[in-house]
C-alpha cells in the first residue's frame, strides 16, 4: 500500500483541501512553493504511463478538481503550475499517479 493509499485510507494524517467520490486533495509535506497541494486519484494507478484509456474520464476528473482547487485556493488570479512525473528521472517519489499545484510565487522556465 503507497503513501497515498494510506492517506486516502486515512491511515495517515493529513491536511486535507478536498475530496469526493473519485479524488482526494492535500497538503504536500514537503512543500516546493508557498503553495503545494497533491491532488490524487482514489484508484490507485502507479505514473501516468500506467494509464489506460479506460481511466480516461478519470484523469480528466484528476485534473478538472486540481483547477477548482487552485480556484478555490485563489491561485488562478496570478498563476500555478500543474506538474506529473513519470518515473525515476521525472522525479517521481511516490508510485501513485498525483498532481502537484504550485502557486504562490513566479515559477521559473525550464522546471528543474
Amino acid at each position: 500500500m503507497t503513501l497515498f493509499e494510506k492517506i486516502i485510507a486515512r491511515q495517515i494524517p493529513a491536511r486535507i483541501l478536498h475530496e469526493d467520490d473519485l479524488t482526494l486533495a492535500f497538503a504536500d509535506i514537503h512543500p516546493q512553493a508557498p503553495v503545494h497541494v497533491l491532488v490524487v486519484p482514489k484508484k490507485p494507478i502507479p505514473r501516468i504511463n500506467d494509464a489506460s484509456d479506460l481511466d480516461q474520464v478519470l484523469i480528466g476528473h484528476l485534473l478538472l478538481q486540481a483547477a477548482k482547487v487552485a480556484r478555490q485556493l485563489g491561485l488562478d488570479a496570478s498563476g500555478y503550475r500543474l506538474v506529473i512525473n513519470n518515473g525515476r528521472d521525472g522525479g517521481e517519489s511516490v508510485p501513485h499517479l498525483h498532481v502537484h499545484i504550485l502557486g504562490g510565487r513566479p515559477m521559473a522556465w525550464p522546471p528543474g
